[in-house]
């Protein structure tokens, strides 16, 4: 319960009674929120290097993922210039800022996210609600993976090695804004997949759902000047995936150009997500059935 602190020296503190306003210090419950992290943080590393080649093996596998699709772009633009008046290194910085993207959100929620609809049809979730804490919290960043950070850095080489191949050297403000920008990536990653994984609420098995993350976000990795019509206005607002690495990306390319239209795009995009599955998610815990009851 929360408690107060009387403006007269030297009255005791007393906890509230029913019905009384509370005053909470936000700093603790942050820090308190940092705790409960940092815990379940050195758990997953402790797990990953508990299981050494299990780690190696999969970095590996994604690596050699991520070379597959700059050999299929090499093997394009041997027969064309341009990708929608994209050169080829553009669209490997596009491939290497995706690349990045989907690997931190992988490291951070793939793997709870994916875990969701076992624990819902397993039961488990009710342990997950009887924890002092924000239950969408706990069950979004309960494991980390490292090998998908590894990943990750593996595509910001590629954008690295991109920008010196276009001779582009980014400002200290451009730098600023492809990591805000990709964190409004990383943030609507997590919101479309939360809503596969919270589909399980209502369906018993939703396991299907969760790969269809995949294909989705593989929409993404290509210029978005090569879609059109509707498709591309569904794809670039209301299911944003197409928008997740082209507007980092041309922040990085295309310098000159007034940097704020897209950024509020992508800011307004994220938002909306954001608040939309937050919405869904108590929703979904309005509608869970506990396995005790």
């Amino acid at each position: 319960m929360g408690s107060w602190i009387s403006g007269q020296e030297g009255e005791p503190r007393r906890d509230n009674a029913p019905g009384e306003g509370t005053v909470t210090n936000p700093g603790a419950k942050r820090a308190s929120l940092r705790e409960i992290y940092g815990i379940m943080f050195r758990n997953s590393l402790i797990r990953e290097m508990s299981f050494k080649l299990n780690f190696l093996l999969w970095m590996l596998v994604e690596i050699l993922w991520f070379l597959g699709q700059i050999v299929f772009i090499e093997v394009v633009f041997s027969y064309v210039g341009a990708i929608g008046g994209w050169s080829k290194w553009e669209v490997v910085l596009l491939i290497g800022t995706h690349q990045l993207i989907g690997q931190l959100f992988q490291a951070f929620f793939y793997m709870n996210l994916a875990n969701l609809p076992e624990l819902v049809r397993t039961g488990r979730m009710d342990f997950m609600l009887l924890l002092p804490v924000d239950t969408q919290f706990v069950v979004s960043l309960k494991q980390f993976g490292m090998d998908n950070v590894v990943n990750a850095l593996v595509g910001a080489g590629f954008v690295t090695f991109s920008l010196w191949k276009l001779s582009l050297v980014p400002t200290a403000a451009q730098i600023l804004l492809y990591v805000a920008a990709v964190c409004c990536g990383i943030l609507i990653h997590y919101c479309i997949m939360l809503v596969f994984a919270a589909s399980s609420f209502w369906m018993v098995r939703s396991q299907g759902l969760i790969y269809g993350y995949y294909s989705l976000f593989n929409i993404g990795r290509y210029p978005d000047t090569i879609y059109r019509g509707a498709f591309k206005l569904v794809f670039s607002w209301m299911i944003p995936v197409i928008i997740v690495a082209n507007i980092p990306s041309r922040l990085l390319i295309h310098a000159a150009e007034n940097p704020w239209p897209s950024l509020l795009h992508l800011a307004a995009a994220t938002l909306f997500m954001v608040g939309a599955t937050r919405l869904l998610w108590n929703a979904a815990l309005r509608h869970y059935s506990s396995a005790s009851s």
